[in-house]
């Protein structure tokens, strides 16, 4: 195949797709006015990680304004709120409501069976193999 040709597949698998990624990920957050950062932080609270801002921004590689922000609209939704650490006053937790545990369970369950639509349509050893070239592409060219 020409370079050139390979290059506009290329285009073209992006502009009708890959271009849209993120969208089909996040459109179930859409209808809690979340972002999928923002699930991400919720899920993990409701996996029982204990976290404060400062952990997500380096879980995340991110600043502490940038999570700030994030965490402003979950606490404005009362989806969390922010515990005081009982031996320093200072530090800040965060803990997802009743609220924002019955949102959280919602959205891995349409995430879950949105996934496993694609799974069904691609099969597996596909989706695998997809998932392993994304994997190289981020490990190897993005980062």
């Amino acid at each position: 195949m020409a370079d050139n040709e390979l290059l506009d597949n290329y285009i073209d698998v992006y502009m009708t797709s890959f271009k849209y990624i993120g969208d089909l990920v996040s459109a179930p957050m859409k209808q809690y006015q979340l972002s999928f950062e923002q699930f991400l932080i919720m899920r993990d609270l409701l996996a029982g990680r204990t976290l404060s801002i400062s952990d997500v921004a380096k879980h995340r590689g991110v600043t502490r304004a940038a999570i700030s922000r994030q965490i402003k609209t979950l606490l404005e939704h009362d989806y969390i709120v922010q515990d005081r650490d009982a031996t320093d006053r200072r530090r800040l937790y965060l803990r997802l409501t009743p609220r924002g545990e019955e949102v959280t369970n919602a959205l891995n369950t349409a995430i879950h069976e949105r996934f496993y639509r694609w799974v069904d349509v691609i099969g597996q050893p596909d989706a695998g193999e997809l998932l392993r070239i994304m994997r190289r592409v981020s490990n190897e060219i993005i980062k």
